[in-house]
């Protein structure tokens, strides 16, 4: 999973990718510290997984992974090319999401780029600029679509063609693509390959203060306020305070969270919110080599499954033999399990559930 880190300068974006990733970009108060993107990749952290290593033996633990990806500070015009544009844009299109952070702290030592502090305003520029761009995109694609229908005669040309038409109507309007519904599969598959910014999920992280941490302030409430009627989550974080807890040995971290009223970290909530926004699961494997998480779609076939793994899983499915994770939690022992008739055997169009530990079958 990637998710692209969007906001303006000096919001604190830098300052929370470093606190979630420990990635150590530069951090500066002035705009456009970020020149080239920040690329960060963080472990998911799933408990189940120390459970199914200690049962099996398992020589080592691998949990599923996020990508971070922090680009400089976007500003009105980006999509025109003010500031340090759409080159910056670029690098988050194949983004399965967007992190949009708010500034929502007041501090005099750390400029902002407009007049006064207003994250909705600041969402609104920022997201403004996102369908700007995505504008400019399809009035590329469109004119591209144009010139090859002149010397091909392909209907699915034409029907590409009245698409885009009728999408930069609906984007002109100030629509972002994700509010668009597709009236068929065929717009669903232009959706899916225009790879629109306005179009992927959006979470709005509240960056407060360290004494807002727990419970937020007027600012992070106008955001929930304004996005009430929209799917977008608001996380609450304090990102100086994520990145300073970060330097602390770990087992004392979830101490210092507790005592500022947290009951798990920022990253832990973004996580989760990425996980339901995105409607992704995960399923477990486990062997005397290695106990891993999986993350897919909610949806999956069990041979769909297989195949993240590897193709030949998928390609020579014969079953899948499956126990949910509580179950195993309490037995306590996957041969008592099998004993008790607890394992199943399913078929390859069996809907994988999340929390699954699942053993393979295949043949090729």
């Amino acid at each position: 999973m990637k998710l692209g880190i969007v906001g303006l300068p000096n919001v604190g974006k830098s300052t929370l990718f470093n606190a979630i990733t420990l990635a150590g970009a530069e951090i500066a108060n002035y705009p456009f510290t970020t020149i080239e993107p920040n690329i960060g990749v963080v472990a998911v952290p799933d408990g189940r997984l120390q459970l199914l290593a200690k049962l099996n033996n398992s020589a080592k633990i691998t949990e599923a992974t996020i990508e971070f990806i922090d680009i400089a500070g976007l500003v009105k015009g980006a999509s025109r090319g003010e500031g340090l544009g759409n080159q910056f844009l670029s690098n988050i299109r194949m983004a399965d999401a967007i992190v949009h952070v708010c500034r929502c702290f007041e501090d005099e030592n750390v400029s902002h780029i407009a007049a006064n502090l207003d994250p909705v305003r600041d969402l609104e520029t920022v997201q403004l600029e996102l369908i700007l761009s995505d504008i400019e995109l399809l009035e590329r694609r469109l004119d591209k679509t144009e010139r090859l229908s002149k010397v091909r005669h392909d209907s699915s040309l034409k029907a590409e063609h009245d698409f885009i038409e009728k999408l930069l109507a609906f984007l002109n309007q100030g629509q972002a693509g994700r509010n668009y519904i597709p009236e068929n599969e065929s717009e669903i598959g232009f959706m899916r390959n225009f790879f629109l910014l306005s179009s992927k999920p959006i979470l709005v992280v509240a960056n407060v203060s360290e004494n807002d941490a727990a419970a937020g302030n007027k600012y992070s409430q106008a955001l929930i306020d304004h996005l009430a009627d929209d799917e977008a989550e608001v996380i609450i974080i304090s990102a100086k305070i994520e990145s300073e807890i970060r330097e602390l040995p770990p087992r004392d971290r979830q101490d210092f969270y507790e005592e500022i009223g947290l009951q798990e970290s920022g990253l832990d909530r973004l996580i989760k919110a990425s996980y339901k926004s995105l409607d992704l699961i995960s399923f477990l494997t486990a062997k005397e080599a290695e106990a891993r998480a999986w993350t897919i779609p909610r949806g999956y076939k069990a041979s769909q499954a297989a195949g993240v793994i590897h193709s030949d899983f998928e390609r020579g499915f014969i079953a899948a033999e499956v126990i949910p994770y509580t179950t195993l939690e309490k037995i306590g022992s996957l041969h008592l399990a099998r004993e008790k008739g607890l394992v199943r055997k399913e078929g390859r169009n069996y809907l994988v559930e999340d929390g699954d530990v699942i053993l393979f079958r295949f043949n090729v």
